[in-house]
């Protein structure tokens, strides 16, 4: 791990600017994710297939429903794929943190093929609440015991990935959210099977989409608060401020910015007021070492100022930005 850190030099009292850069150090997920990507891509195009033959078959919309859902995971995963290999491109003059934001972006836009399948199967089950039509049952239940099975194994190889990586967490939810209706589907069937009762195959439908709805939403928000440049769900805003002040020799901490320049890495930028003439010159280091390791924040940018000499820095003010 690289820790290259500048300093400038402004006028008679100079501010030191240490920038703690991981450029070129990419936290995207490993080789491993790309195997997970693919494998889980060419299992749900797999029972898309299936799934579309055998709804025709048995006369089952909540099959196609559920194939339909299916298909949003190949968009889905598609794109945070696509995101993930974007995010390692280099920085350049212009995009000077390269396209790391990509990766949020295909989360917010995960999240969203989300909701629209699940509005999508609402509408079908509250159609089919009014419709008498039948279906084999059987064949509803085998098909989508097979979804569950595909869709479950999927989700195993994004397990690890989820906790550290939006993109990953939102590829792991939307194979979550396609076991279940699956699961529900499955039960509907044998439910139909059984007993006749076509009402069962979409109330089960809108009630499995509910609780799909519920963690979706979570996601579409965490993705949209990185967009806005809110502190990550995961970093404590306040012990991050409080650590720095308590830092050896430093008496006033402003400018402190934290926000996510990709769904895997946390950047930070803060002025500090220390004692000019009696500031560690390893203070810096040791610092950027700490937010690292302790709130993982890896890239860090920290700007001294001297204590009680010449003009107050303007983003002291409070409520500056």
């Amino acid at each position: 791990m690289s820790n290259d850190h500048a300093a400038h030099d402004h006028g008679a009292h100079g501010h030191n600017h240490h920038d703690h850069d991981h450029a070129g150090h990419s936290h995207a997920p490993p080789d491993r994710m790309n195997t997970a990507f693919l494998v889980g891509m060419l299992l749900n195009v797999g029972f898309v297939i299936v799934g579309v033959i055998a709804g025709i078959a048995a006369h089952s919309t909540a099959l196609l429903a559920d194939a339909a859902h299916n298909m949003g995971d190949v968009l889905g995963l598609g794109m945070a794929w696509g995101a993930t290999v974007l995010a390692k491109r280099a920085r350049t003059t212009t995009r000077t943190y390269g396209l790391r934001r990509t990766t949020i972006l295909a989360a917010l836009a995960n999240g969203g093929l989300v909701l629209f399948a699940i509005g999508g199967i609402v509408w079908e089950s509250v159609q089919r609440l009014n419709s008498a039509t039948m279906v084999d049952g059987g064949i509803v239940a085998l098909v989508a015991a097979l979804g569950v099975v595909i869709n479950a194994l999927s989700a195993m190889m994004f397990v690890k990935g989820r906790e550290t990586d939006l993109n990953v967490r939102g590829a792991f939810l939307h194979l979550v959210a396609d076991a279940a209706v699956s699961a529900g589907v499955v039960i509907a069937g044998l439910i139909v099977w059984q007993t006749g009762w076509a009402w069962v195959d979409p109330v089960t439908s809108i009630v499995v989409s509910i609780v799909i709805l519920r963690g979706t939403w979570r996601l579409v928000r965490e993705a949209m608060n990185l967009l806005l440049d809110a502190v990550p769900a995961h970093i404590d805003a306040e012990a991050v401020q409080s650590y720095l002040a308590g830092l050896p020799d430093v008496t006033g901490v402003h400018d402190l910015h934290i926000w996510s320049m990709s769904t895997t890495e946390v950047a930070l930028t803060a002025h500090l007021i220390v004692p000019w003439n009696t500031c560690s010159p390893l203070m810096i280091e040791q610092a950027c070492h700490e937010l690292e390791h302790r709130f993982k924040i890896g890239h860090v940018t920290i700007q001294l100022e001297p204590n009680g000499e010449g003009k107050d820095c303007v983003q002291g003010v409070k409520d500056a930005v």
